[in-house]
């Protein structure tokens, strides 16, 4: 089984399944955002939630960044 870290009531995976991860549109590397417990794709400009040690790669559950939120990602 592999570690979680907690983060509050919710969990996120093990960073090394983290590093595996892309995302599902643009095929590039995710960025975990820890503080909103989520996966950032900054090609395609949105961030998928994370929920219970799962990450949701589904764009109907993927919310749209705004330019502030990626530059500040930079």
């Amino acid at each position: 089984m592999s570690e979680r870290r907690a983060l509050g009531n919710r969990d996120i995976p093990d960073v090394r399944v983290i590093e595996m991860l892309v995302c599902p549109l643009t095929k590039t590397q995710l960025v975990l955002n820890k503080e909103r417990t989520e996966l950032i794709s900054r090609g395609a400009r949105v961030a998928f939630p994370i929920r219970k040690g799962v990450p949701l790669l589904y764009l109907g559950e993927a919310r749209t960044l705004s330019t502030e939120e990626l530059d500040q990602l930079k």
